[in-house]
């Protein structure tokens, strides 16, 4: 047999929009084959959040999803993200405008100046600080401005776009997974389990700092691969149409550039302060960036007719990518129209119930991660979820701090390369990144993950980690 021949027949993974559409397509089959059902909801008189009722399942009437309704849940599912859709394409294209300015190429060129020989030092300081973000702030939508900035930085100093977004994401993934004060997930799921606010943190710090170091080392490791022979890289070919500095080439920043880098330094201030301290969220964060853009632009020099052009040929960089978010979240509603979302979440938690204690965590930490492929929402998942892994904890014999672990390593972990995760794809869609290539370079980070998460959990079993 020919090496053309083997070629042909070596089976490669789908592109992703074929991967999610065949998600798509088996979900909308499970609607005539798993039984309709639903848990009541309430709503929290001071909060207002809307909670489900424990012990409350009950079968309704079956509505089974047409081929035709299918096929419109897709649009219904993009108008519902349209704001994260459009928030993805509107940072593409500001990123364009200042891009075309070339005051980010001269940044960076001057920062690989300044760090050659110690480039790799860059990784665990960046990782670091997101991962505070991700831990505290419970940052996800909102670290997307900062992908093309730090994987053009990563490109510069030797690495690849891998290195670049997995800086990002996962550095604000791992503080995610571990969060001790994070309140839209550890918060929200410890109230609706009864547990006074932010209990056990010094459980969640070293968890935290576990899975952050394994991270930084994993990501450290593969770039000092990938500074060493470029070519081992699964995105070489197309890095290659990205920034490729030489230090011969690298021009000195002039005065219109470090205005424009200076104006862009304060947006992103402007930007943090907003969602720290006044609320920010997509449409916030929408309206500054697309100001850093404009501004940027004008004080780089570029005619507004250059301006409006370099914002279409940004934005039409993640134009794919974009689309995805939206096919993503197709999966959640085709299962909330065919009504069988309370339904699988009821038979995966019973499935524990019958486990010894710290097979039933480790079994919820199984159960939420299969939770989140189909509610990638944190605080979603919560309020879905821990009205009835809690009260099933005390069932077990667990700690109800135990369950509130398992839901947020659950939650946390597979964010990262779940292709219904809308945030995550939007990160590759910034990077360039298939998901399949992803998938191939973070499955043994995932497994380490999964090993990490199941020992956290048996191990918060035996210390009865608590209060309760």
């Amino acid at each position: 047999m020919t090496s053309q021949n083997k070629e042909k027949r070596k089976w490669h993974i789908p592109h992703t929009y074929v991967l999610i559409f065949a998600i798509i397509i088996l979900v909308t089959i499970l609607t005539y084959i798993v039984p309709a059902g639903e848990f009541d909801r309430a709503q929290d008189e001071q909060t207002g959040r809307i909670f489900v009722v424990a012990d409350s399942f009950h079968q309704v009437e079956s509505t089974p999803v047409s081929p035709f309704d299918m096929f419109r849940s897709i649009h219904i599912a993009m108008d519902e993200v349209g704001y994260i859709i459009f928030f993805v394409l509107i940072i593409g294209g500001s990123f364009g405008i200042i891009q075309a300015t070339g005051a980010i190429d001269a940044g960076i060129g001057s920062m690989v100046k300044k760090t050659k020989g110690k480039e790799k030092l860059v990784i665990p300081l960046l990782m670091f600080v997101f991962s505070i973000a991700g831990a505290i702030l419970g940052s996800a939508e909102e670290m997307l401005p900062f992908y093309p900035i730090i994987i053009s930085l990563a490109i510069a100093l030797g690495f690849d776009s891998i290195t670049g977004t997995a800086i990002v994401l996962l550095g604000a993934g791992a503080g995610f997974a571990g969060a001790f004060l994070n309140p839209f997930t550890v918060g929200i799921a410890q109230g609706i389990a009864g547990l006074p606010l932010f209990s056990g943190m010094w459980y969640r710090l070293i968890c935290y700092g576990i899975i952050l170091s394994v991270s930084v080392f994993y990501v450290y490791r593969y770039a000092s691969k990938i500074q060493k022979n470029p070519e081992l890289s699964l995105v070489y070919e197309a890095d290659k149409k990205k920034i490729n500095l030489q230090m011969e080439e690298i021009v000195t920043l002039n005065g219109r550039q470090k205005l424009v880098l200076l104006a862009f330094a304060l947006g992103l201030i402007i930007l943090s302060y907003g969602v720290v301290k006044l609320d920010f969220y997509v449409t916030e964060l929408t309206a500054v960036f697309l100001i850093i853009g404009i501004v940027g632009g004008m004080i780089g020099g570029l005619s507004v007719n250059r301006i409006a052009e370099t914002f279409v040929e940004g934005a039409k960089e993640l134009v794919y990518g974009a689309l995805v978010i939206g096919l993503a979240t197709t999966v959640m509603v085709i299962m909330r129209e065919g009504k069988i979302m309370d339904t699988l979440i009821f038979y995966l938690a019973n499935m524990v119930k019958t486990l010894p204690p710290a097979l039933s965590a480790i079994g919820m930490f199984f159960v939420q991660s299969i939770i989140n492929v189909f509610v990638p929402s944190g605080s979603g998942q919560a309020a879905v979820s821990m009205p009835i892994m809690a009260p099933m904890a005390d069932v077990v014999g667990i700690t109800r701090q135990t369950s509130v672990l398992a839901f947020q390593f659950g939650d946390g972990f597979s964010n990262v390369i779940s292709p219904t995760s809308g945030y995550f794809m939007a990160a590759l869609a910034i990077g360039g990144i298939k998901w399949d290539k992803w998938a191939k370079w973070m499955w043994p980070l995932f497994l380490i993950w999964c090993i990490l998460g199941i020992s956290l959990v048996a191990i918060s079993v035996l210390i009865h980690y608590g209060p309760f």
